[in-house]
């Protein structure tokens, strides 16, 4: 039953699909969140290649790909780097992918712009590929902060990763385009507005359909437009007074 409603909320069959997705709203699914991935599968077919974030939770401890767990991107992404066949890419800000694009997706990518055209959701946006939140909101959508940094918007937060440098644990200092993430909302609102997404029912959830190159393009348009738009103003949220601070 999921597979034929991704189906009809237009998932295409031998696309790049990647999934942002809570188990909690979408279940129960037959088979628990492996069920789920298979259903996902399914829908895209052999020929498809699925992606779904799989980055640490612990930026305290150097990662491992073939152990870090990302329990914080929900069960369905932290079963889904286990399985048999997934690739993973090795970085802190990790996504797996499987499927015949699933080792273009997952090849390295620089640790200090995690969501640049140099990453895994640039190059979902490169092959064309969909967005789906199952069960998520538009402050999971990782395709969001690609939008910000081509966007060129200047804000910036301090952050800090362990890295094993040589074989030896070591402090990497970077600066990314982080803000607490609550109005990435606006996005349903933009996007709705030119009807850029699909909304149907994935198991109990309402989920949200959409390709990447339409919402970048609509971020980058709003962005340009007004480049604190995702920031609440100061003394609402301390993430976005840092990122507007950075702005001087």
């Amino acid at each position: 039953m999921v597979a034929a409603q991704l189906k009809a909320l237009g998932v295409e069959p031998g696309g790049v699909l990647l999934v942002h997705t809570s188990f909690s709203r979408t279940g129960p699914v037959e088979g628990g969140p492996e069920g789920l991935i298979g259903a996902l599968r399914a829908a895209l077919g052999p020929d498809g290649t699925l992606v779904m974030p799989s980055m640490t939770d612990d930026d305290e401890f150097p990662f491992d790909p073939n152990q870090t767990p990302c329990r914080g991107m929900g069960v369905v992404a932290d079963t889904f780097w286990r399985m048999p066949g997934v690739l993973r890419s090795d970085s802190p800000h990790a996504f797996a992918a499987s499927g015949p694009r699933a080792a273009e997706v997952t090849a390295p990518h620089p640790l200090d712009v995690p969501h640049g055209p140099d990453s895994p959701v640039g190059r979902v946006l490169d092959l064309d590929g969909q967005v789906l939140l199952l069960g998520a909101e538009q402050d999971s959508n990782t395709t969001i902060h690609l939008g910000e940094w081509l966007a060129g918007v200047r804000y910036r937060r301090p952050k800090t990763l362990a890295v094993l440098k040589d074989g030896v644990p070591a402090v990497f200092h970077y600066a990314e385009i982080d803000h607490c993430c609550q109005r990435f909302a606006l996005v349903d609102e933009w996007l709705d507005a030119h009807e850029r997404q699909r909304r149907g029912q994935v198991g109990r959830a309402v989920s949200r359909l959409m390709r990447s190159r339409d919402v970048v393009a609509t971020v980058v348009e709003h962005l340009r437009a007004d480049e604190t738009a995702f920031l609440h103003p100061f003394g609402v949220d301390e993430e976005c007074d840092d990122a507007r601070a950075s702005l001087g």
